[in-house]
């Protein structure tokens, strides 16, 4: 299924009255406050979040999975689908592919389909935590940090064959995310898998091409319950380090533990000129996986004010990479995902309407109220037109839940591909 311009400007149309009046209202007020309201729309049209070509499905838990029917089946619909939400959003430009899930079988003809919907590939994900068909050694008592010399080698040598497929794709990173750990006490030595670990991924970063980033995720259980070897930033931050300049940490919204302060973890890094990339959810209790925004939003906005001052403020670190990485277990995949964007977009542009000079003047006369006030009024201003403009500014859609419920998107899917079919990958 294709969404032209000329579907969206007629969607547009039935929304464009409510949307000028509430934008018009919003606009004035900010003006009069001293924001620059179009350089915040223009940041926000500029904003892009890779979508990762394992999340266009249902997913699961390990007690059961529910298919929701016009799933994609090939990595060439998987484009496909992403090209329906970047046109719906024109804020998914990129997807992130995972191997061996996704391997392209003819290059050229996976590039051109992404270019087609105005797609690039963002960073490369390796999977060391199931073992293949056919697989040589097993990942069951690790990988990278495996006691068995060849174990290690073989996932090693999986990583450098991600980046020869990320290369052919013009992909410039690598995300490694390590299930290696223990269950029980005595399984393992913490310290000999901390070394096996840094050795491999140090044979990795050297198999990477000069303009490559090598991404390093945490995460402090699952699933593994007794210990992770990556197990928080200050593992995965002391390895990138190891590894040399081209080496981040990655921080996923989820692996952390209840109530552990993450905009302080990304204030840091960036401090440090080490955060390469953030994968975005939402959780309760755990590795929740769900839909953005959906539980907390506040903690949400928090970590987006400590990154766009990163982003002013830390010159030495670089842009960071943006991805969803959810799991929809009950929802439409692709109506998960435009919840999602929705929320990263609402949390940036929030953060962007942040005074900075004045946050700056109130925490230098430890004026903790004043301070508290100027972080929630810009977190209590309904951005939504202004997210709205940015799309029309761009060609999107200005509700892309609505227009891709009236078009029926989901139904034309089910019908072009069928009602029990299941997607590849996870």
């Amino acid at each position: 299924m294709i969404i032209g311009k000329d579907i969206i400007e007629q969607h547009n149309k039935n929304e464009a009255e409510n949307f000028q009046a509430d934008f018009d209202f919003l606009q004035n007020k900010l003006t009069k406050s001293g924001v620059n309201v179009a350089e915040i729309v223009n940041k926000i049209s500029d904003f892009q979040v890779a979508i990762p070509s394992w999340a266009l499905g249902a997913g699961g838990t390990r007690f059961g999975r529910f298919s929701y029917g016009g799933e994609p089946s090939s990595l060439e619909q998987k484009l496909d689908d992403v090209g329906l939400l970047h046109a719906l959003t024109h804020s998914a430009g990129a997807v992130s592919l995972h191997i061996p899930w996704d391997i392209p079988g003819d290059v050229k003809a996976i590039k051109e389909k992404a270019a087609s919907h105005g797609l690039i590939f963002d960073a490369m994900n390796s999977n060391t935590f199931q073992d293949q068909p056919g697989a040589k050694q097993s990942y069951k008592f690790g990988s990278l940090n495996a006691v068995n010399e060849d174990a290690r080698a073989y996932a090693v040598e999986h990583n450098k064959e991600v980046i020869r497929i990320g290369k052919e794709l013009d992909s410039k990173s690598l995300t490694v995310w390590l299930a290696d750990g223990a269950s029980f006490p005595g399984q393992l030595n913490f310290q000999t898998a901390l070394s096996n670990t840094e050795k491999s991924l140090k044979e990795i970063y050297a198999g990477m091409p000069e303009d490559w980033k090598l991404f390093i995720e945490y995460k402090p259980y699952e699933p593994n319950f007794y210990s992770t070897t990556i197990q928080d930033w200050g593992t995965s931050f002391m390895l990138a380090n190891a590894c040399g300049e081209r080496a981040y940490t990655l921080v996923d919204l989820g692996h952390h533990l209840p109530n552990t302060n993450i905009e302080q973890i990304v204030a840091t890094l960036m401090y440090k000129g080490k955060l390469g990339g953030f994968h975005f959810n939402d959780s309760k209790y755990g590795d929740d996986d769900l839909t953005v925004g959906s539980i907390k939003p506040y903690a949400l906005f928090l970590i987006f004010n400590e990154l766009v001052y990163g982003m002013e403020n830390n010159p030495n670190n670089p842009y960071p990479a943006w991805m969803i990485d959810a799991s929809h277990n009950i929802k439409d995949p692709l109506e998960d995902l435009l919840q999602s964007l929705e929320a990263i977009l609402i949390a940036y542009a929030q953060a962007l309407l942040v005074d900075q000079k004045a946050l700056k003047a109130a925490q230098l006369n430890n004026d903790v109220v004043g301070a508290q006030d100027i972080l929630q009024n810009a977190y209590r201003t309904d951005v939504r037109p202004l997210l709205k403009a940015a799309r029309l500014k761009t060609g999107a859609a200005l509700d892309p839940v609505a227009a891709y419920r009236n078009l029926k998107v989901r139904e034309n899917l089910i019908t072009e591909r069928g009602l029990n079919v299941k997607a590849t990958g996870l």
